[in-house]
C-alpha cells in the first residue's frame, strides 16, 4: 500500500475529500487505543507453570548477582554494616511494586507483563514504550548475567580465558571490550535453545538451580553464625583507616540511602511472574502468590547474608567484587569456599534463566498484537513456545555480552525498569477508579464539590475517572520536581538550608493532597483475585520512589536510553502503528479503488471489512 494511502487511513481520512492535517483527535485516537482483553481468550502458549514454578522463577531471576556481590560492595563503599537497612528500604520499596503487579497479574493474566497492563489501561503508545523498555531491561540483565557468569569462571580458571581471547580476538576498547567473549556468545544460544524446547522443561531447570541456590544462602547464613562477632559493626574510624567514620552507619543517613537505591536493583526481576502468567495454570491465584513470596525470600536471603557478612568481616575489609569466597579466604575455610563457589554459579544460571525466560514473552505479546514484526509471533507446534523470538533474544544476548563490558552493560538497567513499575502503579489507580459500563453515568459533570467531599454516587462515572486522571498526570510531574530537588541539591539538603527543606515540605504536602482527593473519589467495585491494599496511597508512595531513583540516574545513561528510545519510536511509527491489531478498521479491510456492495460505493478508509478482505 502506497504511503499516502496508509497516512490516510490510519486517520480514516477519505482519500476523496479534500486533503487537511490530521486533528488532534484524531491522532490522539491512533495513538490511545485499547487492546480488549477477554478472559475467555484462548492462548497458543501451553498453560503448565504452578505456583511453585512462578515464585521460583521469580526467586532465580532475583537471587542471582546481587546476593554474591552487591552485599559487599554497598557494605564497603556506601553504607557500611547498615547495608542491611539499606536492604529492608530497598525490600519495602520493591514489595509496593510487586503489590502492584500482583493486582495487575490478578486482573490480565496474559503475556507481556506491564506491556499489555498498559495496553489495556492506558494506551497503544504508551503500551509500547512499556513493552520496549522491558526489552531493554531483560536484553541487558541476560547480557550482564552472562558476562557475570563468563568473568566467574574466567577467575575460577585463572584468568586464562580471558588471556586466551585478548591474544586470538581483541577489539579497540573503549564503548566495547578489549576482547570478543565467545564463551558468552555461545552460552546465550545454548540456554536460548533450552528455552524454546518449552516452558516446563526450563522451569524444572530453573528449580534445581534455585533450590541450590536456596541452600548455599543456607549454608552462608549457618556457616557464618559461627564466625560472627558483633564488635564489627561498631569499628571506630581508626580502625577502619579513613573508610567512613565507624560504627554501624559509617556514612551517615546519606550513606543509607545511597545504598538503598543501589539494593532497589537487587530485586528487580520479580516482574517476570507477571510476564509468565498466560502460561500459569491458576493464574489469578498464583502471580499474587509467586509476587510477594519470592520478594520475602529474597529479602531474607539479602538480609541474611548481609548481616552475617558484616559480622564476619569488617565492612572496611570486604571484597566488592567476590565477596564470599573472599570470606571464607580470610576465615581459612577453603572447603566452604569452593562449595559457596559452585552456588554461586548455580544463582548465576538460575539469574540468567529467570532473565531470559521473559524476554520472548515480551516480543511474543508485542509482535501478537502487530507492534513488533509478525515473525516474532510464531509458536512452534510442537514446543509452544514462542520459537522465532526466544532464538532472536538469545542471539542478540548473547552478540551484547560478547561485545560489551559487563560495567557498559548494566549502566542502562535500571531506567526502563523503574519507569514499568511507574507506570504500573499508575494503571493500578487509573483502573481502580474507572467507570464501570454496566451502570449508569448520568451524571457526568465535575464541580470544586466533587474535589474535596466523595461524590453522591457509589460508583465511579467518566467525571470522577476524569479527576483521577487529570491529579496522576499532575502527581508524576510535582514526583519529578521533588525527586529533582532532592537530587539536584542533595548537599544543601543534608545541610539543613531551609529554602530546600521549605520547598521539598510544600511539594509533599501537595503530593499528600493529590492522594487524598483521589481517595474521596469513588472506587469499582469490580471482583478480582487481589487487590493492592490502602489505594491509592501505596500505588502513590510506589510512584514516588521510583520517580526519586530514576533522577539518581547518571546523564550518560539517560543519553544512551534516549538512542535506545529513538529505535523503538522509528519501528513503531513505520510499522507498529499500521499494523496494530486494535486498528479500526483493519489493515486488510483498507481498499484503495472503490468497492460496491448492493448499492452502495465505498472508498478507502470507508470500506466495511468484507468477506474476502479477513485474515
Amino acid at each position: 500500500m502506497p504511503i499516502m494511502e496508509e497516512i490516510l487511513y490510519v486517520f480514516n481520512i477519505d482519500p476523496k475529500q479534500k486533503m487537511r492535517v490530521p486533528s488532534w483527535s484524531q491522532a490522539h485516537s491512533a495513538l490511545s487505543r485499547k487492546k480488549l482483553i477477554l478472559q475467555s481468550d484462548d492462548t497458543k502458549l501451553a498453560k503448565v507453570l504452578t505456583t511453585l514454578d512462578l515464585t521460583a522463577l521469580g526467586v532465580g531471576s532475583t537471587l542471582g548477582v546481587g546476593v554474591y556481590v552487591l552485599a559487599g560492595e554497598v557494605a564497603k563503599t556506601t553504607a557500611g554494616p547498615a547495608v542491611i537497612v539499606s536492604f529492608l528500604i530497598a525490600a519495602l520499596a520493591s514489595v509496593l511494586a510487586g503489590l502492584c503487579y500482583a493486582e495487575f497479574g490478578a486482573r490480565v493474566p496474559k503475556a507481556g507483563s506491564a506491556y499489555v497492563y498498559s495496553y489495556v489501561c492506558i494506551g497503544e503508545f504508551f503500551a509500547f514504550i512499556i513493552g520496549w523498555n522491558l526489552i531493554l531491561e531483560y536484553l541487558i540483565g541476560s547480557a550482564s548475567c552472562l558476562k557475570a557468569l563468563f568473568l566467574y569462571f574466567d577467575n575460577l580458571a585463572n584468568n586464562s580465558m580471558s588471556h586466551y581471547f585478548q591474544q586470538t580476538m581483541p577489539m579497540m576498547g573503549g564503548q566495547v571490550g578489549t576482547y570478543a567473549d565467545i564463551f558468552s556468545l555461545v552460552l546465550s544460544i545454548i540456554f536460548a535453545v533450552a528455552l524454546a524446547f518449552g516452558a516446563k522443561e526450563s522451569s524444572l531447570v530453573n528449580n534445581v538451580f534455585t533450590l541450590v541456590n536456596i541452600c548455599i544462602v543456607l549454608l552462608v547464613i549457618v556457616s557464618g553464625i559461627f564466625k560472627s562477632d558483633p564488635n564489627n559493626w561498631s569499628r571506630t574510624a581508626q580502625e577502619a583507616m579513613g573508610v567512613g567514620l565507624g560504627g554501624f552507619a559509617p556514612y551517615g543517613i546519606k550513606g543509607i540511602i545511597k545504598g538503598a537505591a543501589k539494593c532497589f536493583y537487587g530485586f528487580i526481576g520479580f516482574d517476570c511472574i507477571a510476564t509468565a502468567g498466560e502460561e500459569a495454570k491458576t493464574p489469578q491465584k498464583s502471580i499474587p502468590i509467586g509476587v510477594v513470596m519470592s520478594l520475602l525470600i529474597v529479602f531474607l536471603a539479602y538480609f541474611g547474608m548481609s548481616t552475617v557478612l558484616t559480622m564476619m568481616l569488617p565492612y572496611y575489609e570486604q571484597d566488592t567484587t567476590a565477596p564470599l569466597p573472599h570470606v571464607y579466604d580470610q576465615i581459612g575455610w577453603t572447603t566452604v569456599k569452593y562449595v559457596v563457589s559452585i552456588g554461586a554459579c548455580c544463582g548465576l544460571f538460575s539469574s540468567l534463566l529467570g532473565a531470559m525466560f521473559p524476554l520472548p514473552r515480551i516480543i511474543y505479546a508485542m509482535a501478537a498484537d502487530g507492534l513488533l514484526f509478525q515473525a516474532l509471533a510464531r509458536v512452534h507446534p510442537k514446543f509452544q513456545t514462542p520459537f522465532t523470538g526466544t532464538l532472536l533474544a538469545g542471539a542478540v544476548t548473547g552478540i551484547l555480552a560478547c561485545i560489551f563490558e559487563l560495567s557498559k552493560l548494566t549502566e542502562m538497567m535500571s531506567i526502563g525498569t523503574l519507569l514499568a513499575y511507574s507506570m504500573v502503579a499508575a494503571c493500578v489507580l487509573v483502573l481502580r477508579y474507572a467507570p464501570d459500563a454496566k451502570k449508569s453515568d448520568a451524571d457526568d459533570t465535575v464541580t470544586l464539590r466533587s474535589l474535596f467531599k466523595r461524590a453522591d454516587t457509589s460508583y465511579p462515572t467518566r467525571a470522577t475517572s476524569a479527576i483521577v486522571s487529570w491529579i496522576i498526570i499532575i502527581f508524576f510531574a510535582l514526583c519529578f520536581v521533588l525527586s529533582g530537588l532532592m537530587t539536584g541539591f542533595e548537599d544543601s539538603l543534608y545541610r539543613g538550608e531551609l529554602w530546600l527543606i521549605g520547598s521539598s515540605v510544600a511539594i509533599g504536602a501537595v503530593l499528600v493532597l493529590l492522594l487524598y482527593l483521589v481517595a474521596q473519589q469513588p472506587t469499582s467495585d469490580v471482583k478480582l483475585g487481589f487487590t493492592v491494599p490502602l489505594v491509592p496511597w501505596i500505588p502513590g508512595v510506589s510512584i514516588f520512589i521510583n520517580i526519586y531513583l530514576m533522577t539518581n540516574i547518571n546523564q550518560d545513561t539517560w543519553l544512551k536510553y534516549v538512542y535506545w528510545m529513538a529505535i523503538g519510536l522509528v519501528i513503531y511509527f513505520t510499522y507498529g502503528i499500521w499494523h496494530s491489531k486494535e486498528r479500526s478498521p483493519p489493515l486488510t479491510a483498507y481498499c484503495a479503488t472503490p468497492k460496491t456492495n448492493g448499492d452502495t460505493t465505498y472508498y478507502g478508509a470507508t470500506a466495511p471489512v468484507f468477506a474476502e478482505d479477513r485474515l
